[in-house]
């Protein structure tokens, strides 16, 4: 899970800035702290801020760096999108370092990195006993790469061959290190294979934007899954009985005039029969369906909703059918059911985007009271109401705020020490912690002036 994650001179951060998810002394809602060795992990936090404050800019820093650590590519928004503001931090470097909880250990990965090229990165791990050891440190100087592993591998000969190898003709210098490491089959790098793998399961970034996807073969597949999506959407008063899958033969699902399309898809799951091919892609806000190989067949499935007419007959709609908000609440599904059930970190911009207060409302409430989920939920919002030292810690609520020279700074609730009986919604829309928008003299403005002449 999450611990920290730190980002200066990018979008709009200047200066190092640090979103923590490490608990103060608050004593409410202790079962929000997931014990870990010496340490304790909060379950939940919520970022507060004006449009255009900073709070998607710091999910868009968090997705960069494990886009990179994925791809093994610099991308383009980290050479090209420093901050703008300054003259001087345009000549600076990007930095980027997350801590994070890795089942046994504690890693902490940082890069930095100037005009495509990464002149740091640095990586290492902690145990339960608070032992720090280094995984590797990697510099760049001198139109030169060094490297220097832990001490159990440079005292191997062996190694030295491998670690020259590495710094003289493998790494790129606008190449991770950790990403060209993960592809070494090597048990001494077994640490980066662990979060590489966490990275790609477990840090699960959702965005206004984002598309269900699979979702067919998740509930066809999963039993358990499929009573929990169902009973949810049942429970949000969505119109939603029942969710289903369709199976066909593609012929059915494509018409007898797509056979080339049909002969690519047979081919690409023959080469790979454990592929999914998603064809929502195709059809933003059509169908959900997938292509899979299944039982020596390639079929299609789409995810159709059951709902009662006024005679308690089903009627079947397809995802198009539905709405926007219910689309956007399909997409928490999976994610939700990770967290519950796992440790896993899921990360949602504008949580409230599409849904209804209420509903929202009620989601963060039910997670936020349950006292035996495993995982960890970040989110962003503007929603007031979920401003409820019943529902968060102070420690779990930040703001975001732009200062006079645009640049974003981050602050914890917890720092203003409000008393457990504060009403900390009330105190936020009066401006009392900062993070909203300033109006000016919007009041005063005489917008009809700008209209256009009459032709």
């Amino acid at each position: 899970m999450l611990i920290r994650f730190q980002v200066k001179n990018l979008f709009s951060f200047k200066e190092e800035t640090e979103f923590n998810l490490l608990p103060s002394r608050v004593k409410r809602l202790n079962h929000h702290k997931y014990p870990w060795g010496g340490i304790e992990i909060l379950k939940l936090s919520a970022i507060y801020g004006a449009n255009g404050s900073g709070k998607s800019n710091l999910i868009r820093s968090i997705s960069l760096l494990r886009e990179m650590l994925l791809d093994g590519i610099i991308p383009s928004a980290l050479n090209s999108q420093k901050f703008t503001l300054s003259s001087e931090a345009l000549n600076e470097p990007v930095e980027l370092a997350m801590e994070f909880f890795v089942d046994p250990l504690i890693y902490y990965y940082s890069i930095t990195i100037n005009n495509g090229i990464v002149i740091d990165e640095y990586f290492s791990s902690n145990d339960r006993d608070q032992k720090d050891q280094l995984i590797f440190h990697r510099t760049f100087g001198d139109n030169k790469t060094l490297i220097k592993f832990f001490d159990e591998f440079e005292e191997k000969p062996e190694n030295q061959v491998l670690k020259n190898v590495i710094e003289k003709d493998l790494i790129k210098k606008e190449q991770p290190l950790f990403t060209l490491l993960n592809s070494i089959s090597n048990q001494a790098f077994i640490d980066i294979k662990n979060v590489f793998n966490w990275l790609e399961d477990s840090l699960i970034i959702i965005y206004p934007e984002t598309k269900v996807g699979g979702m067919a073969e998740s509930i066809h597949k999963g039993k358990e899954f499929k009573k929990f999506a169902t009973e949810l959407m049942s429970s949000f008063n969505t119109g939603i009985a029942n969710l289903k899958v369709e199976v066909m033969n593609l012929e059915e699902f494509f018409g007898e005039d797509n056979q080339n399309t049909i002969d690519e898809i047979k081919s690409e799951l023959k080469s790979n029969p454990k592929q999914m091919v998603s064809l929502n892609e195709q059809k933003p806000n059509g169908d959900e369906v997938v292509v899979v190989s299944e039982n020596d067949k390639i079929v299609a499935k789409r995810l159709l909703f059951e709902h009662k007419d006024d005679e308690g007959k089903e009627v079947e709609f397809k995802l198009e059918e539905e709405s926007d908000g219910t689309r956007r609440l399909l997409e928490y599904l999976p994610a939700l059911s990770r967290i519950i059930y796992s440790s896993r970190t899921i990360i949602i911009d504008e949580i409230e985007r599409s849904i209804h207060p209420l509903i929202v409302k009620e989601i963060i409430e039910k997670f936020s009271k349950d006292e035996a989920t495993k995982g960890q939920l970040i989110f962003s919002t503007h929603e007031s109401n979920l401003l409820d030292q019943e529902i968060l810690r102070t420690d779990e609520i930040w703001f975001t705020e732009k200062n006079i020279h645009g640049s974003t700074k981050m602050y914890s609730l917890s720092d203003f020490s409000e008393h457990n009986t504060t009403d900390i919604r009330k105190g936020y829309l009066t401006g009392r912690y900062g993070a909203i928008p300033f109006l000016g003299n919007l009041q005063d403005l005489n917008w009809h002036k700008f209209q256009d002449e009459k032709k």
